[in-house]
């Protein structure tokens, strides 16, 4: 060899030229179809096995009798807006429409900032298909039949809840409108709101467990539609956070649910609201904040 050859070139490895275009398929996406599946199939599970039973619906109208049934006797009972001259805690009594219509209004302005238009429009039908649905599946096709002769004033009620639906759909939609860097503070400020509507409105005598539940598990499903739906460029990714605020806020969010669920005259009674409103706080935490929408699945190289 002398001083003029040149110099070695690289090993040929058969295949190579042929890999390269297909590297961006090493990482790529799939559609979390399962967690909408999984959220719909709870929902149908809480309907059918707490209103489509004879011992579902004694255990839900059981805890009716707990108590003296005063609504005066629940802790939080001046920021419902149902004493005289109180103001309404968003979204109850007379606030739940103008709430919808502020939090819609918030998501539409959001999308025009951040030009977010896909995330803008998942978010818009998550809020809508979530209470739009629950007034047709509450009227219409999920009744409430009256298995165990129920007295007149108990089946009044309706499932879902709405007042629950609404914090509920608006936190899950905020969370695909806002930067990653303000999702999981926006999700800890909108699981509290939850925690505190959802263990209120099942302690008062509003609405029963299962309705707290069914409404939360409804937006969730929704949720999971829409991110389902979204391009894998815009539906949103995994979620950094702060390693310790999951811990906060689902601690606060227990002792808001604690708060919001207690009662003078029945401990039981306080301590299910409470359970309720924490179940609820932390289906919606997991489903904004817990997982990414879209998962990495490897695959095989091509062969040369």
């Amino acid at each position: 060899m002398t001083q003029h050859d040149s110099p070695t070139l690289p090993a040929h490895r058969p295949g190579a030229s042929r890999q390269a275009p297909d590297a961006p398929s090493l990482s790529r996406t799939t559609r979390p179809w399962m967690p909408a599946l999984l959220y719909t199939l709870g929902f149908l599970t809480v309907y059918l096995l707490a209103i489509c039973t004879p011992w579902g619906q004694r255990a839900e109208n059981a805890l009716f009798g707990l108590g003296k049934g005063d609504p005066e006797a629940v802790w939080i009972y001046p920021l419902s807006g149902a004493a005289y001259g109180s103001t309404p805690l968003p979204p109850l009594e007379l606030s739940a429409k103008p709430t919808l219509m502020v939090g819609l209004a918030v998501i539409v302005v959001l999308t025009l900032v951040r030009r977010c238009w896909w995330q803008g429009c998942a978010a818009l039908g998550v809020v809508i298909l979530t209470t739009g649905g629950k007034e047709v599946l509450k009227s219409t096709i999920l009744p409430r039949p009256d298995l165990v002769g129920a007295p007149e004033n108990l089946l009044d009620q309706g499932f879902p809840s709405g007042h629950t639906a609404i914090p509920a759909a608006l936190t899950l939609a905020a969370v695909l409108v806002v930067s990653s860097r303000i999702r999981p503070y926006a999700a800890t400020a909108g699981v509290l709101w939850l925690a505190c509507i959802a263990a209120y409105s099942a302690t008062n005598g509003g609405h029963r467990p299962s309705e707290v539940l069914g409404a939360t598990l409804l937006a969730c499903a929704c949720y999971g539609l829409a991110t389902w739906l979204l391009p894998p460029a815009a539906a949103p990714g995994a979620t950094r956070s702060p390693r310790a605020l999951p811990v906060i806020t689902l601690t606060l969010a227990l002792a808001v649910a604690l708060v919001s669920g207690a009662r003078n005259d029945t401990l039981t009674r306080s301590l299910v609201s409470a359970a309720t409103g924490f179940i609820c706080a932390a289906l919606v935490w997991y489903a904004a904040v817990g997982r990414p929408a879209h998962t990495a699945r490897r695959t095989r190289p091509a062969l040369g």
